[in-house]
């Protein structure tokens, strides 16, 4: 049996596969399509059909939401492995995208005091989707060398802002839809097939932003190329992440772009139910690690190319 356990919300989008292997555990999200509630992940159901069935809903107009999780559901979740005497450490997707993470803290704070000789270490992965799910796996690696979890939570608040994510979306009217951008923005940018390309920011409380933009959509997959060579460390030994809006063919665009170069290790996913309630069918995201997002900004980002779309997403 493992040290410590390692969980996560079901926004990190960790393939069934690896997640299973790696020993990671998953506290759902729910969401609501037309008012009906459903967990954004089930061991009883593969998460293929459960995303292919929530970008198709998008696609007939239906009313989508997310809501955050409780403390009481990290509580529920985690309970069982602090009576086994385990530590636990529980990642959460971006404390600026949702009021999740302060829920993990809560909740971590309740087990410590129900469980005094147990530590719980609440992460905030600065990212989403495999932004956050990478952070875990890598975590999984170190645990598996046999890291503590004190040691594998010290690395994490060290090296989270390496991880690098960029993506786009093909259609602005869900942006448009949860007030991302205004209705004259997405008019101008449909009419003139303009693509806003986006990426986690290197602010404490991280955000996704513009960044840049493209005309046409396979210029901003190649732009999303473009940065991840400008910013990869090893990318050729690293595991990288495409994930995707029920719009498989791009993430294999993207991907044979990233091959063409040398790149193999590379994992394919639909995008995450939270934050793909957002962004709609047709995102396109790539996750990696790189420099050090607070360092090194994206060179090709200036004022005057983000600031059409440069607003905050709303937590969940």
């Amino acid at each position: 049996m493992s040290q410590f356990a390692i969980f996560v919300d079901s926004g990190a989008n960790i393939p069934n596969d690896i997640r299973i292997a790696r020993d990671i555990r998953v506290v759902s999200f729910n969401y609501t399509v037309n008012g009906e509630e459903h967990a954004c992940f089930s061991e009883d159901m593969p998460f293929e059909e459960t995303a292919k069935q929530f970008y198709d809903a998008m696609r007939a107009g239906a009313e989508v939401k997310t809501s955050l999780i409780t403390a009481d559901l990290f509580e529920e979740a985690l309970r069982p492995t602090l009576r086994e005497g385990r530590d636990a450490l529980l990642f959460t997707i971006s404390s600026g995208i949702s009021g999740t993470f302060a829920q993990a803290q809560e909740a971590a704070k309740t087990l410590m005091k129900e469980f005094p000789d147990r530590k719980v270490y609440a992460l905030d992965s600065a990212n989403a989707s495999l932004g956050e799910g990478l952070i875990a796996i890598k975590v999984a690696d170190l645990r598996d060398l046999g890291e503590s979890a004190q040691a594998c939570a010290d690395w994490v608040r060290n090296n989270t802002y390496k991880m690098n994510s960029y993506f786009t979306v093909d259609d602005l009217k869900y942006l448009r839809r949860t007030g991302r951008i205004s209705r004259t923005v997405a008019i101008a940018g449909t009419l003139l097939n303009i693509k806003p390309l986006l990426r986690a920011d290197e602010s404490d409380n991280a955000k996704i932003v513009a960044c840049n933009k493209a005309r046409g959509r396979k210029k901003a997959l190649e732009m999303i190329a473009d940065y991840f060579f400008k910013r990869a460390t090893r990318p050729e030994d690293n595991l990288v992440a495409i994930t995707h809006g029920d719009c498989l063919d791009d993430a294999n665009y993207l991907a044979d772009l990233l091959r063409a170069k040398g790149v193999q290790n590379i994992v394919i996913e639909y995008h995450d139910i939270c934050t793909g309630s957002h962004v709609g069918p047709g995102m396109v995201g790539l996750f990696f690690w790189g420099q050090d997002r607070r360092a090194a900004l994206p060179e090709t980002q200036t004022q005057s190319a983000v600031s059409p779309l440069a607003q905050k997403v709303h937590k969940v």
